[in-house]
C-alpha cells in the first residue's frame, strides 16, 4: 500500500472511532411495517439502513453516527402522525421521513411542524402534500400527482390518442389528485364519455375490484386507468388478468414501483404503463456512476434490486446529512435555508429542492413492463421496466402560478 493510501486509511478509521464515541444523531423513520402498503415501507427501510452504514462507515454527520429509529404508521393518519410525536418528543430525533400513503405523511408533517421538526415526504404523490396542504416543515423527495399526469399524458396523448378512458380509482387524497390530474392533461375530463368509480381505501375488498373491472369492461374503454397502489393494485390487476382485460385494454397503473412489479409477477404485468421518478436500470442506461454504486451496494447486501421507494428513502438521508454539514448545525431553521434551492446530482441527472413549495423538482420517466424472459433474465429475475419516455422536472412541475392558485382556492397563503 503506498504511503497515500495507508494515510488515507488511517484517516477513515480515526474519523470512524471519533463518530463511534459521539452522541448519536437521531433520524426517525415512519413507516408501514404492516397494512397494504408494507413492501413500500420495507423498501424504504432497507435504502435507510444502507444509507446510515455508509455514513456512519465514513465518519458519521459533523464527526456524530447517525442512529435510524423506526414506527410502525400501519398505514393510519393518525398512528403517523402519533408516531412522529413519539419521535421526537421522546426519542429526540432531528429528522422524521416516511410515509407511504400522501394522508400518513400530511398528518405526520403536520405533527413534525408542531415540534418545529422536519419531515420529508418519501413516497408521497398526492398534490397536496406540497400544495394546499404545504408547509414549511415539508421536503417531498418524490414527484407529484400532477409530474405524473403530465409525464403520462405526453406518452398517453401520441399513442392512445382519441381512445375511451374508464378510472378506478382509491377514494383518498392521492387516488384524486392522480385521477383529477391524469383526467385534466390527457383530455379526459369528461366523465360521461371517460366513464370511472371509486373504490374503498383503505379496506377495499376482491369484490369491490371486480365489480369496478366488470364495469371497465361493459364501458368498452380501450385504456383502463388504475390509480391504485401497493397490495390494492395487486389485487385488482391478478383479477384483471383473470378477466382477460390486460388483453382488451391497454392498462395504465400511474405510479409504478418494483415491488408491485414483482408482486404481480412479469407474466401478467407484461405490457402495462406507468410512470416512475426512478428505475434501477436508468444509471446504467444513463450512465450515472453514484446511481449504479448505489443498485450494486443495495444488490448485493440484500439480494435483491431496489425499488424507487428505497432510492428516495437513501437519497433523503444523504441530503439530510448534507444541508446538515452545509449548516454546520443540526438547527431546523438553518437546514431549511439550506435546502431551499439547492441543486445537486446524484442517484440520476440534476435534481433540486424548489424553494417556494419544497419539492423536488427531478426528470420524470414512462415506463412499460417487458415480457417475463427478458424480466428473468436479470441476475435478481427484476429487468421490469423498459424506459419509452421522460419529461424535465420544469417542465413536469406546477409554475409558480399554478401553485399560487391551488392556494388561493384552498384559502392558503402563497407562502409557506
Amino acid at each position: 500500500m503506498s504511503p497515500r493510501k495507508a494515510l488515507l486509511c488511517a484517516c477513515l478509521l480515526l474519523l470512524g472511532s471519533a463518530a463511534a464515541t459521539a452522541e448519536p444523531l437521531k433520524i426517525g423513520l415512519n413507516y408501514p411495517q404492516t397494512g397494504r402498503y408494507k413492501d413500500q415501507g420495507l423498501q424504504q427501510r432497507l435504502g435507510a439502513f444502507l444509507a446510515v452504514d455508509e455514513i456512519n462507515k465514513t465518519g458519521g454527520v459533523m464527526g456524530r453516527p447517525l442512529e435510524l429509529v423506526i414506527r410502525n404508521t400501519r398505514g393510519e393518519p393518525a398512528e403517523g402522525a402519533e408516531n412522529t410525536a413519539e419521535l421526537i418528543d421522546k426519542e429526540g430525533v432531528k429528522m422524521v421521513f416516511g410515509g407511504v400513503s400522501s394522508s400518513v405523511a400530511i398528518a405526520s408533517g403536520k405533527a413534525a411542524r408542531d415540534r418545529d421538526t422536519l419531515y420529508f415526504g418519501t413516497l408521497t404523490y398526492s398534490n397536496a402534500t406540497t400544495g394546499e396542504e404545504g408547509q414549511k416543515y415539508m421536503f417531498r423527495e418524490p414527484y407529484n400527482a400532477w409530474m405524473t399526469a403530465k409525464v403520462l399524458s405526453q406518452y398517453l396523448k401520441t399513442n392512445h390518442a382519441d381512445e375511451k378512458y374508464f378510472y378506478i380509482t382509491a377514494d383518498y387524497t392521492w387516488g384524486w389528485s392522480v385521477e383529477k390530474s391524469v383526467r385534466k392533461f390527457s383530455g379526459t375530463e369528461d366523465t360521461d364519455a371517460n366513464p370511472g368509480v371509486k373504490t374503498p381505501f383503505p379496506r377495499a375488498l376482491i369484490s369491490d375490484f371486480r365489480d369496478a373491472l366488470e364495469k371497465a369492461e361493459a364501458s368498452d374503454a380501450k385504456v383502463l386507468m388504475l390509480v391504485l397502489f401497493g397490495d390494492d393494485m395487486v389485487r385488482a390487476l391478478n383479477v384483471a388478468y383473470e378477466m382477460g382485460l390486460t388483453k382488451k385494454m391497454q392498462v395504465v397503473v400511474p405510479n409504478l414501483t418494483l415491488g408491485m412489479a414483482r408482486q404481480v409477477g412479469p407474466k401478467m404485468m407484461s405490457g402495462i404503463v406507468g410512470a416512475a421518478p426512478w428505475v434501477w436500470n436508468l444509471p446504467y442506461e444513463k450512465g450515472y456512476q453514484r446511481g449504479k454504486d448505489f443498485v450494486e451496494a443495495f444488490s448485493k447486501r440484500y439480494e435483491m434490486r431496489p425499488s424507487s421507494s428505497a432510492a428516495s428513502a437513501y437519497s433523503i438521508i444523504y441530503q439530510y446529512k448534507d444541508a446538515v454539514e452545509r449548516a454546520g448545525t443540526t438547527k431546523t431553521s438553518a437546514i431549511i435555508r439550506e435546502l431551499e434551492g439547492h441543486h445537486y446530482t446524484f442517484l440520476k441527472d440534476e435534481q433540486y429542492w424548489r424553494a417556494f413549495d419544497h419539492q423536488n423538482v427531478q426528470t420524470v420517466y414512462v415506463v412499460r413492463i417487458k415480457d417475463r424472459n427478458t424480466v428473468v433474465s436479470d441476475e435478481y429475475s427484476s429487468d421490469y421496466f423498459d424506459i419509452i419516455d421522460s419529461m424535465p422536472g420544469d417542465e413536469a412541475a406546477q409554475t409558480r402560478e399554478e401553485w399560487n392558485q391551488r392556494r388561493k382556492d384552498a384559502g392558503k397563503p402563497t407562502h409557506l
